[in-house]
């Protein structure tokens, strides 16, 4: 009594097989790291445009009136200014880092 034996073509097939099922697994996944990755993206996108608004609420709030666009240059004028005259903007919102004045790397 012998037992059957698979022929050489008959194991390629089987090995072919299961890597074409290996492959197609493989692209599933792909895609879904690439999915959760766009939606990775868009909520990052979503949170810094909310914070941009925020940002752009809170100034229009304290200035009494809407910026508007030729308004833009000048206020990004006037933060420089204060960075440039000591890093005011900075120290007023707690980002200033003053191991780094400290050393003279102002």
């Amino acid at each position: 009594m012998s037992k059957s034996k698979r022929s050489y073509e008959e194991r390629i097939e089987e090995l072919r097989l299961k890597e074409q099922a290996a492959l197609e697994t493989a692209k599933k996944y792909e895609e879904r790291k690439k999915q959760l990755e766009r939606r990775k993206k868009d909520e990052e996108a979503r949170i810094r445009t909310h914070r941009l608004i925020e940002v752009g609420a809170s100034v229009e709030s304290i200035l009494g009136c809407p910026v508007e666009k030729e308004d833009l240059p000048k206020l990004i004028g006037f933060l420089k200014r204060q960075e440039a005259n000591g890093k005011y903007f900075s120290k007023a919102m707690g980002k200033h880092n003053e191991a780094t004045e400290e050393n003279g790397n102002v």
